[in-house]
């Protein structure tokens, strides 16, 4: 099968050498054979020199420091595709799925984003957050072919790569950790919509080499400043309130809560309450998000 030229793949890296080279094996033999470009993000571990002796066909950016999502930014820089798939170093696509995504983007002009189906491996089960996308309660245009969503999982999710411009990319500010949430509101700001589509399937497999309290301290910093960013002021009060009523009380918690503090006059600076239209996407998610399981602040 040809090289389908609408689509091309953006992988973001840190200290996961073998589990690179293992998704990169598993990207460049997809039917569709896309363009991989890989942003290493400060690796001392020998990826970029691996990536650049196993798969000299892959374009690599190799950072000086870790850039975390921005290094997403960087890589769709490169690319001229109208689509980009972003995948992490332990996920992987389905063959078949990109191609089936350029299909639909292409036949829906004001789509920005699907979202895919996400299995669990070894295993091969669905996480735990496949039912909450699959039973979104966000209403969106009745032109969908899935879903709406309000916001989205960039390691299992292809954009627009206009959309994705339009709004400036990931927010440097945030770094890594439910940093798409902001990007999805801007986006319907201006209009987009975003859905989950069941017709999409990437694998994960979570990495072992994670800092997961880096990474809970960091999720609740960014849920904060989305939220006091975007969010009028009563429901920002209340998902403040839920928030600091359900996170852990420990030395993780009060990490991200004094780094949130400390973005206070930059949040203030920023703030830009949504219209209308896009903050009912985010009411609609309000009570699911208390109800979910697969939304936790645990580490």
């Amino acid at each position: 099968m040809s090289a389908d030229p609408r689509i091309a793949v953006v992988v973001i890296t840190h200290q996961r050498r073998d589990e690179l080279l293992l998704a990169l094996q598993r990207l460049l033999a997809l039917p569709e054979r896309p363009h991989v470009v890989v942003v290493d993000n400060g690796s001392t571990d020998g990826t970029a020199a691996a990536v650049r002796e196993r798969f000299p066909q892959v374009e690599l950016l190799a950072c000086a420091e870790n850039l975390g999502a921005v290094g997403r930014n960087l890589g769709v820089a490169r690319l001229r595709t109208p689509y980009v798939a972003f995948c992490d170093d332990d996920t992987w696509w389905d063959p078949g799925s990109l191609r089936t995504a350029a299909d639909v983007l292409d036949a829906h002009p004001r789509l920005a984003v699907v979202t895919a189906r996400i299995v669990v491996e070894p295993g091969g089960r669905e996480d735990p957050i496949v039912p909450e996308l699959r039973d979104s309660p966000v209403r969106g245009a009745d032109w969908l072919p899935g879903p709406a969503l309000g916001s989205f999982l960039a390691g299992a999710s292809v954009v627009r790569r206009t959309a994705f411009e339009e709004v400036g990319g990931f927010c440097e500010r945030l770094w890594l950790g439910g940093e798409e949430e902001l990007m999805s509101g801007d986006l319907a700001a201006r209009g987009w919509e975003l859905c989950y589509l069941s017709e999409l399937t990437v694998h994960h497999q979570a990495s072992s080499a994670r800092d997961p309290h880096r990474r809970r301290a960091d999720g609740i910093r960014n849920t904060l400043w989305t939220t006091w960013l975007r969010r009028p002021l009563r429901p920002a009060l209340r998902r403040t309130g839920h928030l600091l009523r359900t996170v852990p009380r420990d030395r993780v918690t009060a990490r991200g809560l004094l780094a949130a503090a400390r973005g206070v006059p930059w949040v203030l600076r920023e703030r830009r309450v949504l219209p209308p239209h896009a903050e009912a996407r985010f009411a609609a998610l309000d009570e699911a998000q208390r109800r979910s399981t697969a939304r936790r602040y645990v580490s």
